[in-house]
């Protein structure tokens, strides 16, 4: 299977998310989601999408509920990666989502690593707490985003297959057929 014509059955739905999010992006809804006009100017200047096939290096960074996340404990397995916030709608719709999928396939090996975008660790760990998710995450500060920088949009996600390669770069709500399907991809 082809990962860049998989989700063909959602492109009218992507397309109409991706105007939304760039609304977002561009601040235009800012005043709705509170999102201050620093964080505004990051997002312009985020870099894009990974390509398809290319590398994904995480650096190493502390979890929120305690722990570590080390690059090392993926090697050899799939890695989900997945940027979100606690204020993000598209990001509370599709949260529950990776949540039970990370559930589903953690037998299968799969490593995932969330990456919180709010403005304070605190918020990120009130809101996975509130919402019972239990999928590894972390708060990626301004500072950790140096060494590995948020792509455009949000949510952002990003699966490496074992090899490290990416097989999947998707910005913009994945709805639940779309999150399910990414099992067939490793």
């Amino acid at each position: 299977m082809n990962p860049r014509t998989r989700f063909k059955t959602s492109s009218g739905r992507r397309q109409w998310l991706g105007a939304a999010m760039t609304l977002v992006a561009g601040g235009l809804v800012r005043p709705v989601l509170g999102q201050p006009v620093s964080a505004a100017a990051e997002e312009a200047k985020a870099p894009p999408l990974p390509a398809l096939g290319s590398t994904l290096a995480v650096p190493p960074v502390d979890l929120i509920g305690g722990g570590r996340f080390d690059p090392a404990q993926a090697r050899g397995k799939p890695l989900l990666v997945y940027w979100w916030s606690s204020i993000c709608p598209f990001c509370a719709l599709q949260s529950p989502e990776m949540d039970a999928f990370w559930k589903a396939q953690q037998g299968r090996g799969l490593q995932m690593l969330a990456l919180s975008i709010d403005r304070k660790p605190a918020d990120a760990a009130e809101y996975l707490k509130k919402k019972g998710y239990g999928f590894p995450a972390a708060w990626a500060s301004p500072a950790w985003r140096q060494a590995f920088p948020k792509p455009k949009g949000l949510p952002v996600t990003l699966l490496a297959g074992a090899d490290g390669r990416l097989l999947l770069a998707e910005r913009g709500q994945m709805f639940a057929e779309d999150v399910q399907d990414m099992a067939r991809l490793f």
